[in-house]
């Protein structure tokens, strides 16, 4: 995602709604978000699909890293050797060859 324009990317919703696929356009040409206010406070963004995805997913890798740093902590990992020959197992057993081969 791109930073910002204020002069260009922060508009009234009375605007949008006026001009609403001209700021999608905007959206998906440029890659930056729209800042929409309602009476000069800010009440909503547009994203273009792609960098929602991509924001979404940033968001739930760092909640798994936050998850997994939490069981290390409370002595719930697993040592790296154990985790190898877990995963390892699962790759090579039958019903993960019939999934893989489709």
């Amino acid at each position: 995602m791109r930073n910002g324009r204020p002069s260009q990317d922060i508009r009234p919703l009375s605007e949008f709604r006026a001009s609403v696929a001209t700021f999608v356009e905007q959206v998906q040409v440029t890659q930056r978000p729209l800042v929409l206010t309602q009476h000069g406070r800010s009440a909503a963004i547009l994203l273009a699909v792609d960098a929602y995805e991509a924001l979404v997913e940033r968001a739930e890798l760092a909640e798994d890293v936050r998850t997994a740093e939490a069981q290390i902590a409370a002595g719930e990992g697993i040592a790296h050797g154990k985790a190898r020959t877990l995963v390892l197992a699962r790759l090579r057993s039958p019903a993960a060859t019939r999934r893989h081969s489709v």
